[in-house]
C-alpha cells in the first residue's frame, strides 16, 4: 500500500514551562486496509506495523477511512472529492487551515453544502479551538468539543452538537490517523525499555557527585514517603480541598471538577493537560503538603524572592496526556514527582537531538510531531539503532526523576497521573 499523505490538523499549541514547541507536518506513515465492518465494530485491530488500538476505542464518528481502503474498494470513489469540487486539489491540511478561519455559524452554514464539506467542518480539532478561543473564563465539557461549544452558546440545541452522520466512501490518512492516534494503545516495546539508574536513601553527596555535577538523570525511590500528598491527593480529596479554584489547563482556566469531567469524557489525540504554576497561591494547603526533597533543597533562584520566574507546577492528566520534546528553560535543571498514576519518560542528552524534532537555529522554538503518539508510531524505533540510545523508564508513584540541565525529555502519562515538579538551578 502507498505511504501515507501528510496527517493531522495541526492543534492548538499549548503552553509549556519549556522552549516554544510547534507541532510539524505528518511524517509519512502507512496504514492497514481497513473494511467498513471495522469502523462500527470497536474491537481490538492490529496495523500492519503492530499498532492496535483500545479495547474501548470507538468507530470513527463520521466513517472516515484510511486511503488504503479505497483501492480494496469496488467502486473506486472517494465522496472526499466530489465533495469538494475544485477544492479537492488542496491537501487535507490546508481545507482545515482554512477553515480555522470561519466562525462557528459559518462552519455550520458550510457544512450543510456537501458531505465532504460537512466532515472537514465537524473535524474536532477546529471546534476545539473555538471553544477554547471564546470560553477562556472555563467551559463543561459535553461529550465532544463541537458538543461542549453549541451547549454553551445555543443550549437549547445542546443535543444536535452530539449528532453525527456516518459518511460512507470517504478516505483520508490525514483525518484518520488523528483518531488512530487518539485510540492507539501504547505498544508493550515502547515501555519495556527501561535503562535509567535507580537509587534509594543515597546521601546528599552522593547526589551530586555521581549525577548532578555530571549532568546524569537518575530515578529516586522512597524520597517522597513523609509527603501527605503521596497519601491524601487523589480525585475526591483535591475536588474538596480546592473547591472553587481555577486552574491553568491549556489557555483556559478550569475547577477541578470539571476538569475530571473533561478527562474522563475526552478521546483526543492531544489531551489538555492541568499545567499550573501558582497552585501554591491559589490553594495554600497544597503547598504545605509536599516538601522539596532534600537533593533539590540548593535552588539558586529563590534570592530573586518574587520576580522569579514560574518554577515549581501541579500536573494532573488523563492517559496520553503529556510534554513532546522540548528542554526546561533558563539553564534549570528539574525534578518530578509522581503522586497517583505512572509516566513513561524518553530522555536525550543535550548534544544528541531527539528524531523527529528539529530546534531553530538560536534554540528558542522546537518543530516536533503532533503529538506523542505520532512520535512513537513513526520516530522511536529508529533509536534502537542509535549509538547513543536515550534514556527511559516508566516512573511510578512515590517515585522522583531528576531531569538534568540541558536534557532534551518527552513524558506521557500512562493511565491518569497526579505530579508535582519544579526547576531549580544550584551551586
Amino acid at each position: 500500500m502507498p505511504p501515507s499523505r501528510d496527517l493531522l490538523f495541526q492543534t492548538r499549541k499549548k503552553r509549556k514551562k519549556s522552549k516554544k514547541s510547534t507541532p510539524t507536518k505528518r511524517n509519512s506513515t502507512s496504514l492497514k486496509q481497513l473494511s467498513p465492518r471495522h469502523q462500527q465494530q470497536p474491537e481490538e485491530e492490529d496495523t500492519e506495523e503492530g499498532f492496535s488500538l483500545r479495547a474501548s476505542a470507538p468507530s470513527h464518528k463520521y466513517g472516515v477511512q484510511p486511503l488504503g481502503n479505497l483501492y480494496f474498494s469496488s467502486f473506486s470513489f472517494n465522496s472526499r472529492n466530489s465533495g469538494l469540487g475544485t477544492l479537492q486539489n488542496l491537501t487535507d491540511e490546508l481545507i482545515l487551515e482554512i477553515l480555522g478561519f470561519l466562525d462557528a455559524t459559518h462552519l455550520g452554514v458550510l457544512a450543510c453544502v456537501s458531505k465532504s464539506f460537512y466532515v472537514f467542518t465537524n473535524q474536532e480539532p477546529l471546534w476545539r479551538n473555538l471553544v477554547l478561543d471564546n470560553l477562556v473564563g472555563g467551559f463543561l465539557y459535553n461529550g465532544s468539543w463541537k458538543s461542549t461549544y453549541v451547549a454553551s452558546f445555543y443550549p437549547a440545541f445542546a443535543s444536535v452538537g452530539s449528532l453525527a452522520l456516518n459518511v460512507r466512501d470517504f478516505y483520508s490518512d490525514y483525518l484518520f490517523q488523528s483518531w488512530l492516534c487518539a485510540n492507539l494503545e501504547m505498544k508493550s516495546e515502547w515501555l519495556e525499555r527501561d535503562n535509567i539508574t535507580r537509587r534509594k536513601g543515597i546521601s546528599v553527596e552522593d547526589f551530586v557527585l555521581n549525577f548532578e555535577v555530571p549532568n546524569k538523570p537518575v530515578l529516586l525511590e522512597g524520597c517522597l514517603d513523609n509527603w501527605v500528598a503521596l497519601e491524601k491527593w487523589d480525585r475526591d480529596y483535591l475536588i474538596e480541598t480546592c473547591g472553587d479554584a481555577k486552574f491553568s489547563v491549556g489557555p483556559v482556566e478550569l475547577k477541578l471538577e470539571d476538569y475530571f469531567r473533561y478527562s474522563d469524557l475526552v478521546r483526543e489525540e492531544r489531551p489538555l493537560y492541568l499545567f499550573d504554576p501558582k497552585f501554591g497561591e491559589k490553594v495554600p494547603k497544597l503547598g504545605f503538603e509536599y516538601d522539596v526533597p532534600v537533593y533539590f533543597k540548593e535552588d539558586l533562584f529563590s534570592v530573586l524572592g518574587s520576580e522569579r520566574p514560574d518554577y515549581r507546577w501541579i500536573i494532573i492528566g488523563p492517559a496520553g496526556s503529556g510534554s513532546s520534546f522540548h528542554i526546561d528553560p533558563n539553564s534549570t535543571s528539574a525534578w518530578n514527582a509522581v503522586i497517583k498514576g505512572s509516566k513513561k519518560w524518553v530522555l536525550f542528552p543535550p548534544e544528541v537531538v531527539p528524531p523527529g524534532v528539529h530546534p531553530s537555529p538560536d534554540g528558542a522554538e522546537v518543530a516536533c510531531p503532533v503529538s506523542i503518539a505520532e512520535w512513537f508510531m513513526n520516530f522511536y524505533g529508529a533509536t534502537k539503532k542509535w549509538e547513543k540510545k536515550p534514556i527511559e523508564c516508566v516512573c511510578k508513584a512515590g517515585e522522583v526523576i531528576f531531569v538534568p540541565n540541558g536534557w532534551w525529555h518527552l513524558v506521557i502519562n500512562l493511565e491518569d497521573s497526579i505530579a508535582i515538579t519544579q526547576n531549580f538551578v544550584s551551586s
